[in-house]
């Protein structure tokens, strides 16, 4: 063989040794990119707000947690699902009450709903205890959302079906996606007895248990949950200063945080005056149907989350905690 011949030989061999190269790095970084989809429910998370590897699936795939979209309601009257220690989360917009079931929202955790026009969802993290109400625009436009099967902190992350963005509950913050960084305006909320909701709203709309799926409502799936020290997905901060499942009403004003345990608020009086962020505002408790609320100086009331303690502290590691006086 010439060695004109030798060379074109080794040089063919090169090429085919580099697109062979080439070839390997392609597969394994599509077959890489691919499996990060399907560990993520197809979610795209190439740069999201939170550390990627604290993003963790729930076990559910996307949607196999459904969210309901077509709500029916029946007149308070008319219930008899309910008992009066059924917990639910109530609403009040411009006159109209609405109340959403837990027993219900544990299977489904979302509710896209609209209340006298105004797009509102309604969202409940079982893992956390957490049910916050949100309004559904976003960007300047009415989103739905859904439950992604993905959890950060051990709290659900929702997505919008307009742009598939991940948002954190907790966080009401698009955390990936095209919407990152965008934020829902909270609405006030309320978590508590169907006993108290009732007497405090005697005409109150009830979702009703005909959401369109085969659910056993009747059945709690995490029963006995509140009451264990497990925590069952990783978080990023853990602190024992109360038991993991201690209530507490967790409030934001101005980037600053502050949770109020209700192992402290029952050892005061009902309504406790505090100065928060240069706020002067009340928490006014009530230990017997185990809730409460935030109301500023003139009454009003300011959005404020029903947490497990430790939820809060995960998000909030450097949140003031209320204690009253000795």
């Amino acid at each position: 063989m010439k060695i004109n011949d030798l060379r074109l030989a080794h040089a063919r061999f090169g090429h085919c040794i580099l697109h062979l190269a080439v070839a390997m790095f392609l597969i394994r970084f599509l077959s890489a990119h691919a499996f990060s989809l399907s560990a993520h429910n197809g979610f795209e998370l190439s740069d999201p707000l939170v550390p990627r590897a604290e993003i963790f699936h729930g076990g559910p795939p996307r949607d196999g947690i459904p969210a309901i979209d077509d709500p029916g309601f029946v007149e308070s009257a008319k219930v008899n699902y309910l008992s009066d220690q059924d917990r639910v989360l109530g609403i009040v917009r411009d006159g109209l009450a609405k109340a959403y079931p837990v027993k219900i929202l544990n299977y489904h955790e979302i509710v896209n709903d609209e209340i006298n026009g105004e797009p509102v969802v309604i969202t409940y993290c079982p893992l956390c205890g957490t049910g916050i109400a949100f309004s559904a625009v976003a960007a300047g436009k009415a989103r739905s959302f859904g439950v992604s099967g993905l959890l950060y902190n051990s709290d659900v992350l929702l997505y919008d079906r307009q742009t598939e963005s991940l948002w954190s509950q907790i966080l009401g913050q698009a955390i990936s996606g095209p919407l990152k960084g965008e934020r829902l305006q909270r609405i006030a909320l309320a978590h508590t007895s169907w006993l108290d909701w009732r007497n405090r709203h005697g005409e109150t709309l009830v979702l009703s248990r005909d959401t369109g799926y085969r659910r056993d409502y009747t059945r709690d799936p995490y029963a006995g949950y509140e009451k264990t020290e497990e925590i069952l997905f990783p978080v990023k901060t853990i602190s024992r200063r109360y038991h993991p499942k201690e209530h507490v009403i967790g409030l934001e004003i101005d980037g600053r945080y502050k949770a109020y345990p209700f192992a402290e608020l029952a050892r005061g009086p009902a309504t406790v005056a505090d100065t928060f962020a240069g706020h002067r505002i009340r928490i006014v408790f009530d230990a017997r149907h185990r809730t409460g609320k935030v109301v500023d100086a003139g009454g009003h009331e300011i959005p404020s989350i029903m947490a497990y303690w430790f939820a809060w502290i995960a998000f909030h590691p450097d949140t003031e905690v209320y204690r009253p006086a000795d």
